[in-house]
């Protein structure tokens, strides 16, 4: 349906529109599929594999019209982290596992709920990933020599600062010469893919003004081979999957996030709008596929998406010429990619952490100075000095606490009384004073979310009341109540419960949907009576009056309602 919807008004036009911006697209991912994969710990003939396959399957299944998938930076540290600790071939059956994680997402329709990890979490992590991504990137940059790679980034740094006397002085050259054209080119023209020009250029003057003296693509991982990807058939015992099956989660989410924040800003950038839960589908096919070919976990990559946006991209075909592209340069040039130096994929790589690290809005939301804040600095720090499940774990749950804390202030329960100034007697708190209130009657505005986190709010009202012996009628406006849970219900129960032992009449009005259908299902609704549930607080304040021992009444000069002095309503 997606694809009969989409085609219904393909032209040649179209098609020389999606063949453009695909081919764009091609060429922009070749060098940043290898500089991912080399950064993740393996070979960057996995870094093009993984755009290939996640590239076309991402297109031809995805619900982004416009998305184009691949090994992005992101994934990085995990990846790494993974490849350190268990090898590359669990990592292939991670990837595997995340994969299937993703599909049953989409099909359990989780893809709206990923919208709903705070801001401050999002971009704590993504600037700690940006800040280990370009920390990463030094030692290439340098041209260091025997440099360990190290899960944690304190070690990281350790090893970097024991092998500075390595300092290679030619790589250091090569790697200025590329970051600068990275910079001047967008300046220039912005159709010129930045990173392929400084990797040509800087692999040339490399290879004939001094060849073997950096170390390249080939010095350190081999030859890389042309030709189609070959089939990797997985281990998937279950020792290993049990083993795997973290790593694999982290990965799906970690993707979810990215694949849906890129969809996000494709439809932002084109006014369409994107399917989550088919999106997940198919960046879940496409994980699931890619690592049976020695790909790596791939995900929506935002910047290449926008890249296909402006390169004039109409449909999802874009996508699938932009992973033939790249197959067709691995089977005919890939052995030549060999003789790219390393120091010219690191400031590729640092330019991408750079983009990526959303540093104005981690400045902006800092100099707010709020709870949000502190989640961002926490999220920030632990992405960056411990691992990203750490940071995430801790990040959400530090948000979840501080939402409850900020929620519980928001519940609010004053007492009312008419305002008899007002034409059309609507009640008010400032009209309750010592020498004006009923000691019979309590009208009380419940006002914000009955839930675990406002217990102790309602629990000192509740309190209050049950102290005072003169009460007959409780009267609570719940109108501004538009959610009660469980926790919320129960002690909304107990305290209906006290007050009728005690023989004090409750009465409700003005009560919302969700909250009337909880005390239905709850039986509390027919504890406090149906008849006691009124729409109105005039009708409701009437059946109140009708509930009070009138000869108590004998005496009274504080006159809160117009009936007092009165005949006793009948």
């Amino acid at each position: 349906m997606k694809w009969v919807e989409q085609f219904s008004h393909y032209s040649a036009s179209s098609f020389r529109k999606d063949l453009i911006s695909g081919c764009i697209v091609g060429i922009v991912a070749i060098p940043l599929g290898m500089a991912f994969a080399i950064a993740s710990g393996v070979k960057p003939e996995y870094g093009l594999y993984t755009t290939i396959i996640a590239g076309i399957l991402i297109s031809l299944l995805g619900g982004s019209k416009f998305q184009i998938g691949g090994p992005t930076g992101a994934f990085i540290p995990i990846l790494l982290g993974v490849v350190l600790q268990y090898g590359y071939e669990n990592l292939l059956i991670a990837g595997f596992l995340a994969g299937i994680f993703l599909v049953l997402m989409g099909l359990l329709r989780l893809g709206s709920l990923i919208r709903f990890i705070p801001k401050p979490v999002t971009i704590g992590f993504t600037s700690g990933i940006a800040v280990i991504i370009f920390s990463g990137q030094i030692s290439n940059f340098l041209g260091l020599q025997g440099v360990e790679s190290h899960e944690y980034f304190f070690y990281n740094m350790k090893e970097i600062f024991m092998r500075i006397s390595s300092l290679n002085l030619y790589s250091v050259l090569i790697a200025v010469i590329c970051l600068a054209i990275l910079l001047i080119t967008p300046k220039i023209s912005r159709k010129v893919p930045a990173s392929l020009v400084g990797i040509v250029v800087t692999t040339l003057i490399a290879t004939w003004l001094f060849p073997g003296k950096v170390t390249t693509i080939g010095s350190a991982y081999g030859t890389i081979p042309g030709g189609f990807p070959e089939f990797v058939p997985l281990d998937l015992s279950w020792d290993r999957i049990v083993t795997m099956i973290q790593p694999a989660l982290i990965i799906a989410m970690l993707g979810s996030v990215e694949s849906l924040l890129s969809a996000v800003v494709a439809d932002e950038m084109t006014g369409t709008k994107h399917n989550s839960n088919r999106e997940l589908i198919g960046q879940g096919i496409a994980n699931m596929a890619t690592p049976l070919f020695g790909g790596i976990p791939a995900t929506g990559a935002i910047a290449r998406t926008a890249t296909n946006i402006k390169s004039g991209a109409v449909s999802p075909i874009s996508g699938v010429i932009h992973g033939i592209v790249v197959l067709l340069i691995v089977v005919l040039f890939a052995p030549y990619a060999s003789n790219i130096p390393l120091a010219s994929m690191a400031p590729i790589l640092m330019v991408v952490a750079w983009n990526m690290s959303e540093y104005r809005s981690f400045r902006h939301m800092l100099r707010t100075r709020t709870e949000d804040s502190l989640i961002l600095v926490v999220t920030f720090l632990l992405t960056v000095f411990t691992t990203l499940t750490v940071a995430v774990q801790v990040g959400l749950a530090l948000a979840v606490i501080l939402f409850i804390k900020r929620m519980s202030g928001m519940l609010a329960v004053k007492k009312v009384l008419p305002d008899h100034s007002s034409t059309k007697g609507k009640v008010r708190p400032h009209v309750v004073t010592d020498k004006h209130d009923c000691n019979q009657i309590g009208i009380y505005n419940v006002e914000g979310n009955l839930f675990f986190g406002t217990t102790n709010t309602f629990e000192d009202f509740g309190q209050k009341l049950l102290t005072d012996p003169n009460l007959k009628v409780v009267l609570l406006r719940m109108g501004q109540v538009p959610f009660m849970d469980s926790t919320g219900e129960s002690n909304f129960s107990k305290l209906i419960h006290h007050l009728k032992e005690r023989g004090v009449v409750v009465i409700v009005s003005g009560i919302q949907a969700q909250p009337k259908k909880l005390l239905m299902q709850t039986g509390c609704y027919a504890k406090i009576g149906e008849d006691r549930f009124f729409e109105h607080t005039g009708e409701a304040l009437n059946y109140a009056l009708k509930n009070i021992q009138h000869n108590k009444c004998r005496g009274c000069n504080r006159f809160a309602f117009r009936e007092c002095g009165q005949a006793p309503v009948q």
